[in-house]
């Protein structure tokens, strides 16, 4: 979730910068976005709904297809970065 937050933040600053240069922003008119985000919704209305039907709990539908393909893989934190950490380190003792 932090790097989202810290995504959000350069954006605003860049936003910012961009005012104050008083230049138009290359990004997609909001109409768009808004758009493309009823595309990603729609894509898991029939999903949900044969969950629906096959009388399954509706988080079972959220935690194996709506969230991971809505919001893809969210960053685990500093637990990847420590396992990552010990896969390198037999690398690099066999490069020295």
């Amino acid at each position: 979730m932090k790097v989202y937050l810290l995504s959000l933040g350069a954006g605003l600053l860049v936003g910012i910068v961009y005012s104050l240069l008083n230049v138009r922003s290359p990004a997609p008119p909001v109409i768009a976005l808004v758009g493309l985000l009823g595309i990603l919704v729609g894509e898991q209305v029939i999903p949900f709904a044969r969950t629906i039907i096959g009388k399954e709990p509706a988080v079972v539908s959220w935690v194996n297809q709506i969230k991971p393909h809505m919001f893809g893989h969210l960053p685990k934190g500093s637990e990847e970065r420590t396992d990552l950490a010990k896969a390198e380190r037999p690398a690099d003792r066999e490069r020295s």
